[in-house]
């Protein structure tokens, strides 16, 4: 596999890296994210207007730079170094993606909404009687005049709480379990019969569960009952998304460790000359180097064909989600208590370390889709 970046991707990669270096405070993030609304809204609007990062991966015709892959793994591995809470991978990956493959008239407006920074977007697709499931959809969808109404739940809805816009699965027809008779449908979130429960996660996103009743959708996007292809893919682009982020809070993660090592002393020496825990930080690097090459594996297959795309991506997200759990809990162990503290980044990062193994699907679920997929072989 070829790592090498281009002159382009090198620019986006050193310049948000920049940005974020100098512009992204862990300290205010936290803070917003816990007493505020969730997110700092002068970074969303630099995301737009400075970095041009909201439409680097949209399409061309509504005035993206047309981005793929190679840019998706650049983008969320430095928001993954930063430790950033926005929510672009919610907005500007998984719900863009869908917008642009529905080929509906009203998504062009909203994915140029996305680019602007005026438009904040999030699926709802999962249920608590299927968990992250999302072929289980038992939340239906049935003609009302000339529009659509909804009924039923939705559960861990990331971004909910601050998104302008909801995508949300609905069954119009078949059973709760067939993947034929899945739509997607746009929904104002501030709609007559949406209620939202909000709630922070652990690792200091936002996020909600879900009612509706008798709700009225904006707009069918894509064919009735034909979702599912669409979902399937954005499903799998999260996944490698949130690993390639995961890659990059890890290089923090054990950076951080070694230099805490070199300063932290023992018996009148740094910790970091005993040979055991030298030992326990390479195993850590092996770790976050097996991770690496499996997101690169899984980044050059997202547009091969259906099985391809499925195996490499369920490989990059088992081998991230057993790299995030042994790096994080290895960093944590070497700084002892103070490890675990609201006051120190080591925390936050395990935090979203442990989050992220179960986001677009578990470690254990990845594990075993993957040795379906070889067995069909």
């Amino acid at each position: 596999m070829d790592f090498t970046l281009t002159g382009e991707q090198q620019l986006l990669a050193d310049g948000l890296r920049k940005f974020l270096t100098s512009r992204y405070d862990l300290s205010t993030s936290r803070t917003a994210a816990a007493t505020g609304s969730g997110m700092q809204q002068e970074i969303w609007r630099s995301f737009a207007d400075e970095l041009g990062l909201l439409d680097v991966l949209l399409p061309e015709s509504v005035g993206g730079a047309g981005g793929g892959a190679e840019e998706l793994m650049i983008i969320t591995e430095e928001l993954g170094r930063a430790l950033v809470v926005e929510p672009y991978i919610g907005t500007a990956v998984i719900a863009a993606g869908l917008l642009e493959r529905s080929q509906s008239p009203a998504a062009e407006s909203l994915l140029r909404a996305i680019g602007d920074g005026r438009a904040i977007v999030a699926l709802a697709a999962g249920e608590s009687a299927a968990g992250d499931n999302w072929r289980s959809v038992t939340t239906t969808a049935r003609r009302f005049g000339d529009g659509w109404v909804l009924d039923g739940a939705k559960s861990v809805v990331l971004d909910a709480p601050l998104a302008t816009h909801l995508l949300v699965t609905a069954r119009t027809s078949g059973a709760p379990d067939d993947v034929a008779g899945i739509s997607l449908f746009l929904v104002n979130p501030k709609a007559a019969g949406v209620t939202l429960r909000e709630y922070r996660t652990i690792d200091d996103r936002r996020g909600a569960d879900l009612v509706f009743e008798r709700v009225a959708a904006e707009t069918l996007l894509g064919p009735e009952g034909g979702a599912w292809p669409s979902l399937a893919r954005a499903r799998d682009v999260g996944a490698v998304a949130v690993s390639s982020e995961a890659v990059g809070c890890m290089r923090t993660v054990l950076h951080d460790t070694v230099e805490y090592t070199k300063q932290r002393k023992q018996f009148g020496a740094p910790i970091g000359s005993f040979q055991v825990l030298q030992h326990r930080m390479v195993d850590m690097m092996m770790e976050l180097e097996q991770a690496v090459a499996a997101v690169h594996l899984a980044v050059l297959n997202l547009d091969a064909d259906e099985h391809t795309r499925a195996r490499t991506t369920s490989v990059a997200k088992a081998t991230v989600g057993r790299a995030a759990r042994f790096v994080g809990q290895n960093a944590v162990q070497l700084h002892g208590g103070m490890g675990m503290t609201e006051e120190l980044a080591i925390g936050h990062y395990f935090k979203r370390l442990t989050a992220v193994q179960y986001e677009f699907g578990t470690t254990d679920s990845h594990r075993s889709r993957y040795a379906a997929l070889t067995r069909e072989v």
